[in-house]
């Protein structure tokens, strides 16, 4: 059971194990604008999250309708990632830390992808690795935190953007509103996309 707000110097021994077990986490970040939005979302899909050493951690960005994450790493690289337990004992595992969007065509991208090895990357329709660096590695107990079951990933996000290739997923991502740009304005995701190295590809060769 967590102790009230304990802190910890690195992502290892059972703070590693618990983030490793949940199957759902979630992302703050927000603009240095203070009266910007601050944005909240979800991650989900197994396989897509990975530690990669003792401070630094990194997940998988898939397609979707908005690049507000993106954004804010781009302008001011603060983010939060929270794990809870659903289920066992208690516990609420948060890292604040400094992030950064490596896109497509970084020569680092190939080399983070390796760390997702359960992961096609020609499935989600994936636009970039989020890659944090740790600064502060807090638990708290998590009692309010409800007993939830998993029962199985959603086949939906695949499903949709499998079908896509490089040139199909850049022209969707061109007419989304807050794509290129986030809500408050701020640089999102470059466009026209760069095309998944060959290497990479995994299933999207295969269409």
């Amino acid at each position: 059971m967590a102790t009230m707000g304990k802190t910890y110097e690195r992502i290892d021994g059972r703070i590693r194990t618990f983030i490793e077990e949940q199957h759902i986490f979630f992302t703050a970040t927000a603009p240095l604008d203070g009266e910007g939005t601050v944005n909240l979302s979800p991650k989900g899909v197994s396989g897509s999250f990975a530690v990669v050493d003792e401070l630094t951690v990194a997940y998988l960005d898939f397609a979707g309708s908005n690049a507000e994450t993106i954004a804010h790493l781009r302008e001011n690289g603060r983010i939060t990632l929270m794990w809870c337990a659903f289920q066992g004992s208690p516990n609420i595992v948060r890292v604040h830390g400094r992030g950064e969007p490596v896109f497509r065509d970084d020569p680092r991208f190939g080399a983070l992808l390796a760390h997702f090895p359960d992961v096609d990357p020609g499935l989600h329709g994936l636009r970039a690795v989020i890659v944090v660096r740790a600064e502060l590695i807090r638990d708290a107990c998590g009692y309010g935190v409800p007993f939830m079951s998993y029962d199985e990933d959603r086949p939906l996000h695949a499903q949709r953007f499998a079908r896509e290739d490089d040139a199909s997923l850049s022209a969707y991502f061109e007419k989304k509103e807050h794509i290129a740009t986030s809500i408050d304005g701020l640089l999102g995701l470059p466009l026209p996309l760069p095309a998944m190295p060959r290497a990479e590809r995994g299933s999207a060769d295969r269409l």
